[in-house]
């Protein structure tokens, strides 16, 4: 009897591999029906990761999204599962127990069958809290080993992980080969010995193909016993993303495996409805370099999924960069230059910090300490002297512990900076939170929502969701969104688009001023902010957008704050980090120049201390 090889359509990872945002809740339901149409999908992935963010970010409801996303696979029998990031869950920082449990009964509300749990550290201990959690839930806990290839990471070490999550209860294993780098026959070796040592327990490989080795590494896990293969589809397959259905479905048919027929009448109307998307607004946020295969990504090892992003950041890095270059007289670069230089950069810094496992969200850490890096140089500044609060939570162990061993240069700078190493259970240090959460929406006079999520919401992302809630993502997503069918001249009726922030001298004196372009923002338009006051002026280091906290719990400084020099005064988050901006001088703080969550760029004046 021929091993039958079943697949599961990852199409909201299609998108995150490929660019910035994915679709919205009514391209989902429309899109829906026909992928079940196709008939050869076992299993759909439908939330997880940076979905519902993606959602609070353009201003729509992530709850409502995810149910509606769900059903139509849940009335057919497909399985759907999630992506999620075990101590972080959903986010880019650490999750409080409480948040967690309530975070997998809300999913499984939703329609999730299986909750897909990495750690991006590989530490065994978040993973088995996630597995524990998603079983006390009703859900099929499907345990993911983080894929990469260093000195640390062999074929030994991801067989003893896998041992360790089976006994600690995972119902499956994923191997998440989320940049594509894994070698085909190290994979197969995985799978083999899982396989003979666990006949009944199902493997699930997820492999981005940027790289070029995907093809060759799914037909040697199948031959070694996996039971279900991610795929994507055209129009967002090959590059960034995941291989084509067909493409895997030939392959493996042709190599004596017993696959499923592909509705193609179906396959051309998912193509074609994922194009629409495209062309509607999405399209405008996918690099055209991330639709192509890219053997450079075999060295720094970035996923799939950090790529989509990475191309639109670095715009903004390069000017960075190349401002600094003209202040010195140097040639500036371009961007394929830049991009040479930091996957170099990331090979310099990615063993010095202990061989972290490049997924989000240390994928992210990794490249924006090697950014921060190139950045600080180009400016004549030393390395590591820019590094985000969460990338030091990292090297700290307070998410988990580091395959490797810290150089010693990393742990100098963390002993001069008088920086404490943790070598506990990181849950710990993140004391429960839903109950404040939960007196909020009441003095907010929220909904609570069914099933409570919409106090998971609160309390899984509070500063997107409270920006949700007020009208200002919708906002400053249309004014984006209008910004990039300008840059790509695509617009095609004449219209001129206002950019978003102007600056102006009047009377002698600067100002900034922040354009409402849209009349039903419900936000002012014309806000003049003064940035010329006396004082010391706290600049943001990059692009990005300000902050006062990192977290809910953090007491946000104010007007007529006392201030030290080196206290921590604000955040910009940039690249998916906080960084935090400390004070360069002692005194109080005389005026806040920017709003809480406004863009920022290079520069701009963030507050003055007097």
């Amino acid at each position: 009897m021929k091993k039958e090889v079943k697949f599961s359509l990852v199409y909201r990872d299609m998108w995150q591999s490929a660019g910035k945002y994915m679709p919205r809740v009514d391209q989902l339901v429309r899109v829906a029906p026909e992928i079940i149409r196709m008939g050869c999908f076992a299993r759909v992935e439908t939330n997880g990761g940076g979905f519902e963010q993606i959602n609070l970010l353009f201003g729509e409801n992530p709850n409502v999204a995810v149910r509606q996303w769900c059903k139509p696979f849940n009335d057919a029998g497909i399985q759907t599962h999630m992506l999620d990031r075990s101590l972080n869950a959903l986010r880019m920082y650490p999750v409080s127990e409480d948040v967690r449990r309530l975070f997998y009964k809300v999913k499984k509300a939703q329609g999730t069958d299986i909750a897909r749990s990495f750690c991006g550290l590989n530490d065994t201990r978040n993973i088995i809290a996630s597995i524990r959690y998603a079983k006390e839930a009703g859900m099929i806990a499907q345990a993911a080993l983080s894929l990469t290839v260093s000195p640390v990471h062999t074929v030994d070490y991801y067989c003893a992980m896998a041992d360790e999550l089976i006994a600690n209860g995972a119902d499956e294993i994923c191997l998440k080969d989320m940049a594509g780098i894994g070698r085909p026959v190290s994979l197969g070796k995985i799978v083999a010995y899982i396989k003979k040592k666990y006949p009944t327990i199902i493997v699930q490989y997820h492999g981005q193909t940027g790289p070029g080795f995907t093809p060759a590494s799914i037909l040697e896990v199948c031959k070694a016993g996996c039971d279900i293969i991610d795929v994507g589809m055209e129009p967002l397959s090959w590059g960034t993303g995941h291989a084509d259905v067909i493409m895997v479905r030939e392959m493996l048919k042709d190599a004596g495996f017993s696959v499923p027929e592909i509705n193609m009448s179906a396959y051309m109307k998912v193509r074609a409805l994922t194009q629409e998307f495209m062309d509607d607004f999405l399209g405008y946020f996918i690099p055209e370099t991330n639709r192509h295969l890219q053997s450079l990504l075999i060295a720094p090892g970035l996923p799939g999924g950090m790529m989509g992003s990475l191309m639109n950041d670095l715009k903004d890095n390069l000017v960075s960069i190349n401002k600094a270059y003209q202040k010195q007289g140097k040639t500036t670069i371009n961007t394929d230059e830049l991009l040479i230089q930091l996957f170099d950069e990331v090979a310099y810094v990615w063993p010095r910090v202990g061989y972290p496992p490049l997924v989000t969200p240390y994928s992210q850490y990794v490249k924006n300490l090697a950014m921060f890096n190139i950045i600080q140089m180009a400016k004549g500044k030393a390395r590591w002297t820019m590094i985000s609060d969460d990338t030091w939570d990292m090297i700290l162990g307070k998410a988990g512990r580091l395959p490797g061993e810290l150089a010693p240069e990393i742990k100098e700078l963390a002993t001069q900076q008088g920086r404490t190493f943790y070598e506990g259970d990181p849950q710990i240090l993140y004391p429960n939170v839903l109950e404040n959460f939960r007196k909020e929406m009441i003095d907010n006079g929220w909904d609570m929502g069914k099933d409570e999520e919409e106090l998971l919401e609160l309390a899984m992302h509070p500063e997107q969701y409270r920006t949700y809630k007020s009208g200002k993502a919708k906002h400053d997503f249309e004014i984006e969104l209008a910004q990039a069918k300008k840059e790509s001249q695509q617009r095609g009726d004449g219209s001129f688009v206002l950019p978003h922030v102007l600056e102006m001298t009047v009377n002698g004196e600067k100002y900034k001023v922040e354009l409402a372009e849209f009349a039903n923002s419900g936000l002012d338009s014309n806000v003049l902010l003064k940035e010329n006051a006396e004082g010391e002026k706290v600049l943001a280091p990059l692009e990005g957008r300000f902050f006062l906290t990192k977290s809910a719990s953090d007491i946000p400084l104010k007007i007529g704050s006392q201030v030290k020099k080196g206290d921590i005064v604000c955040y910009v988050e940039a690249m998916k980090t906080y960084n935090a901006i400390q004070a360069e001088t002692d005194g109080v703080i005389v005026d806040f120049v920017v709003a809480n969550g406004d863009n920022v760029s290079e520069d701009d004046v963030l507050l003055i201390i007097q």
